[in-house]
C-alpha cells in the first residue's frame, strides 16, 4: 500500500507512531444512498487517534492531567470509495514527529483487500487550561518525544 504523506518529514525524524483499529459499519451509520454518511468518517478517525494516543502514553487523559488541552486546528478527509454496511474496515492512525508544539496525525481507511477507501489528517494544538496556545512542549510530552527520537518509545 502506497503511503500518502500530508506532513513533511525531515531526514532525521523518527518513524511515525502507528496504530490500527477495526470498524464494522453499523446500520445507523448509513445515509439515504446506502453508504456511510460522510460525518461518521471523522468519528472513525478519532477512534483510531485515541487508540494511538493510549498506546504510546499520549491519550487525552494524560494531557488533561497535565493541564493541557488538545483542540483540533485542522481536519481534512479525502473520500475515495464509499464504505458499506456490514463490512469491516481498518482505520490506521499515524502520528508524525515534529518540533512544533502540535500533534500531526494522518489517517487511512482500508477495506479487506487493503484498498484505500479514505485518507486524511488532523492537526491538534496544545493549549493550557486558559486556552492559550503553548509554544513549548510540556515536560511529560518532551520526555515522550525524546524517547521517540531515540527509538525507545514502544506501544503499551
Amino acid at each position: 500500500m502506497k503511503q500518502y504523506n500530508y506532513f513533511k518529514q525531515e531526514p532525521n525524524d523518527p518513524k511515525p507512531l502507528e496504530k490500527s483499529i477495526f470498524h464494522t459499519v453499523r446500520f445507523h451509520e448509513m445515509d439515504v444512498m446506502q453508504i456511510v454518511w460522510h460525518g461518521h468518517y471523522v468519528a472513525m478517525c478519532e477512534d483510531a487517534r485515541m487508540a494511538l494516543g493510549e498506546a504510546f502514553g499520549l491519550g487525552y487523559e494524560r494531557f488533561f492531567e497535565q493541564g493541557v488541552l488538545l483542540p483540533v486546528r485542522q481536519m481534512h478527509l479525502d473520500y475515495l470509495s464509499p464504505l458499506t454496511y456490514g463490512h469491516t474496515y481498518e482505520v490506521k492512525a499515524r502520528l508524525f514527529y515534529t518540533e512544533a508544539v502540535r500533534l500531526n496525525v494522518d489517517f487511512t481507511i482500508l477495506n479487506e483487500d487493503k484498498k484505500v477507501m479514505a485518507r486524511g489528517y488532523s492537526v491538534q494544538l496544545l493549549m493550557d487550561k486558559n486556552q492559550q496556545v503553548l509554544f513549548e512542549r510540556p515536560a511529560f510530552y518532551e520526555t515522550i518525544c525524546q524517547a521517540w527520537k531515540e527509538g525507545k518509545l514502544q506501544p503499551k
